[in-house]
Order: C-alpha cells, then structure tokens, then sequence
C-alpha cells in the first residue's frame, strides 16, 4: 500500500474526475495522539480481544460504543460492503454495493434515509460522495465529510437528505479493505448540537482502526461478508454463532428451541455457504485461514 496522494480513478480506468485526496499514514500517527487517549485506544484493543467467537454483533456495538466515545461522535455506522462480480462496465460504483448494516443509535428515519440511499446505490445513482469512497476501493483511508464533497455539496440536496435530515452534521468515514471483494465503512456522526471533527478527530480515528485487521476478519465471517455464496438467514447467523463456540448440535438445537434434524440442516447450509465442509474448517476460516476457491 501507497500513503500519500490516492489516485481516486484506480478503479475506473478512466480520466481522471477528481483531484488526488490525501490520505495520513495511522503508523505516523502515534507521536500526535494525546497518551491519555492512546491508552483508551489500546485498551479498547484488548478489551476486543476477549469477546467469544459468538459474540460477534455485541463485540461490533462495543467497537461503535468506544470510537463515539473517544472521538465524540453521537452515532456511528457499519456497512459491510461487497463488490458483485458481473456489473455493468458503466457501474458508478464499480460494482460495490452494501451488504450489511448497523446504526449504533438507530430509529425509523435513520433506517429510512439509509435505505433510501442504498436504493440508489443499488440502481447506480449513487451520491457523489460515496462514489469518490468507492474509486478508492482496495486502500485503507479514513476521510472527512468535507474531503469527499466537492464544492458547494453541503449547500444541496443529498446533504439534506442524507445527514441533516438525520442530525448528522458532520462525519469522518472510515474504509477498511477486507480482501478483493469485500471493504467495511465505518461512519462516525456528530449533530449540529457539536462542532464539526477535526484532522485530530481523524487521526485518533485512523490510529485506533487501523490495529485492528484480525477483529475485521472475524467479523467478516460472522457477516458472511466476502466469503459466503450466499447471505446468512437470522436463524442461520444464530446456528453460526452457536458453531463458533465450539456448542454441540444438540445444545444448539435447545438454545433456538429447533430439533436437532433442523439445526443440522442448517449447519449443512452454512458449510455449502462457506464453501466448506466441517467445523474444523469453518473454524479455521474464523482464525485467518484463506477459504478455498470454489469450482
């Protein structure tokens, strides 16, 4: 990976349609981090690192909790994006859609506006600023609101639709390269009740995330982001989760109130989704191991 100057079209292929962004090395930043807050950065590390392996969704909420905290953030967001294999050369977005999604702090027009706007991520009329994030696609880069917009953004539409409607008046976007296909975005939200993020806001950010690849593969996993052929039912993520802790069929079956015939059907479902084909397998996937290719 290259820090500095991104070229933003290393997606396209084509001309040039922004300006290069710049983008901080986290691995430089340590010097410019107050040591009362990289000691909550490197405690929140370790306090990751002792969640279960079926804890998944609370160790996420957790990650949320602390980074609103440490960087005073009211709200933050986790989208699990995924690139599609066959999209239209012409793809604003390159073939990057969202997957999947947790609001820290939701509520019915949080989850409404959200929608709307992966609706039109999904039939390739995307806001200008989510594709300038996806023509960065495959570098990690942690971005303000205002490095995305160009001029004269925050005086239009898609700014009061997508963020003041919703209290956010400002946001530091995070992106996270998994593996080719898949990223994650992470967004954090202040109100117009608190003064817009700052380059240090950013860097505290960037440092914090940028330790923590093995928690954002695991996370992968559980989502099935990247590596499932398929997405997981509800019932699915919770036979998965029961699986990742090492529980017995038979326990699984009693904690989701299923007989075992069923949870077994759904353990054979999850490894054909995985493409493998036992727990030692899954399980290895969840430690790092890269999934075998699929024929």
């Amino acid at each position: 990976m290259t820090w500095g100057q991104i070229d933003v079209n290393a997606n396209s292929g084509g001309a040039r349609l922004y300006p290069p962004l710049d983008v901080e090395d986290p691995s430089d930043m340590l010097g410019d981090i107050p040591p009362e807050k990289a000691a909550e950065v490197f405690r929140l590390w370790d306090e990751l690192s002792g969640f279960d392996a079926g804890q998944a969704r609370e160790s996420k909420l957790h990650l949320l909790q602390r980074l609103c905290a440490l960087t005073g953030a009211k709200n933050a967001d986790w989208v699990g994006c995924v690139r599609l294999p066959d999209g239209p050369a012409d793809d604003p977005l390159f073939g990057w859609r969202p997957y999947s999604l947790t609001v820290l702090n939701p509520d019915k027009e949080i989850k409404r506006r959200i929608a709307e706007a992966f609706e039109r991520m999904d039939v390739g009329h995307p806001d200008v600023t989510t594709t300038r994030n996806a023509e960065l696609a495959g570098s990690y880069r942690v971005l303000l609101l205002s490095d995305l917009a160009p001029d004269g953004w925050f005086n239009g539409p898609a700014y009061r639709e997508w963020y003041a409607a919703i209290d956010r008046r400002d946001s530091i976007w995070a992106a996270i390269p998994v593996n080719a296909e898949a990223e994650l975005m992470l967004g954090l939200h202040r109100g117009f009740d608190q003064e817009p993020f700052t380059r240090a806001d950013l860097r505290l950010a960037s440092f914090c995330l940028r330790g923590l690849a093995w928690f954002y593969r695991q996370q992968m996993v559980s989502d099935g982001i990247g590596i499932a052929s398929a997405r997981l039912t509800p019932t699915e993520h919770r036979v998965l989760a029961g699986l990742l802790q090492g529980i017995s069929e038979a326990n699984i079956a009693h904690a989701n109130g299923q007989s075992p015939h069923t949870t077994h059907d759904h353990v054979k479902r999850i490894f054909r989704k995985y493409g493998v084909s036992s727990r030692s397998e899954l399980m290895a996937l969840w430690l790092g191991r890269q999934p075998r290719p699929r024929g």
